[in-house]
């Protein structure tokens, strides 16, 4: 039988989940960084699915999965947060089909800017993307540590963290303070985050000032976001102390090159950098010396 396309179904998404994981754990052995990922509950895509379907497409042949393809919009910037076709049907052109699917996405929402991070070392997909106007703005790197060493060499967090209650103050903190950083409201994706029984979200006070914010889930830092770049460096470290602070056995974060302040406190405290990835877009967006994201697909 011939491929499908087709928008996703809410039954769609675990099998899905578990297509994405094998395709990223395979390109990623290929390229002798051994397997990253696991399967998860579909957190994110099924709250994507419920509040803007239009992104999420699946392509099918006699009932299998073959390609998911997800994205999502917050203002004028339109985000494809996964594109993955399984490893033994590569080669098809599902991952174009499935990519101008979520293009009519982006042009429906009436996008500016389009974007996405993907693994630095695949060119294939890079190549992709390029084909279609979106170029490399900045690396990314993952981070890790055990908690065990890192508790070794940290100090307490240096700035006062309050935790996110949802209250109006509070989304109007966290909307100025994405205006700074991105410059696009993600009110949606932080309710999202604050009704996640695992997931830690906090506003960080220099004195009586917000300067920022972090979330903390299972020993993983973000997003994290600062109204400026002199923040960065003290609000990251205060991450790394509620990270501490936790059960996890590991540490973890989402670096941008352009944050020098965080990628000099990972070095001092002996964080290992490992998968390196690029942040793709039409056009330059946000204050990269600002932001962490939370994964390449959440941003």
């Amino acid at each position: 039988m011939s491929v499908v396309y087709r928008p996703a179904r809410i039954e769609d998404l675990q099998r899905s989940g578990e297509l994405v994981v094998c395709s990223m754990n395979e390109l990623c052995e290929r390229h002798g960084f051994g397997p990253i990922a696991t399967v998860r509950p579909p957190g994110f895509s099924l709250f994507s699915l419920s509040d803007d379907p239009d992104g999420l497409w699946v392509a099918e042949d006699d009932g299998e999965i073959l390609g998911f393809a997800f994205s999502w919009v917050c203002g004028d910037l339109w985000f494809l947060a996964q594109l993955f076709v399984a490893p033994d049907q590569q080669g098809r052109g599902i991952g174009q089909e499935l990519l101008q699917r979520t293009f009519r996405h982006a042009m429906s929402a009436k996008a500016a800017t389009k974007a996405l991070i993907t693994f630095a070392f695949n060119g294939v997909s890079q190549g992709l993307y390029m084909r279609h106007g979106l170029f490399p703005r900045c690396l990314i790197y993952n981070v890790e540590i055990s908690r065990e060493a890192l508790m070794k060499s940290l100090p307490e967090g240096e700035l006062r963290c309050v935790p996110l209650d949802g209250t109006a103050s509070h989304l109007d903190s966290l909307a100025r303070i994405d205006a700074r950083a991105l410059g696009v409201s993600r009110a949606r994706h932080h309710r999202f985050l604050m009704n996640d029984g695992g997931t830690r979200g906090v506003l960080l006070y220099a004195e009586d000032e917000c300067v920022g914010y972090t979330y903390v889930a299972d020993g993983h830092i973000g997003p994290l976001a600062v109204t400026q770049r002199s923040a960065l460096g003290a609000a990251f470290r205060t991450a790394l102390a509620l990270a501490v602070a936790g059960a996890a056995q590991h540490v973890s974060a989402f670096v941008p090159g352009r944050c020098e302040a965080a990628l000099s406190t990972t070095i001092d405290h002996g964080m290992r950098l490992t998968i390196p990835m690029v942040l793709m877009s039409t056009s330059d967006f946000g204050n990269w010396t600002r932001y962490l994201p939370r994964n390449p697909g959440f941003m």
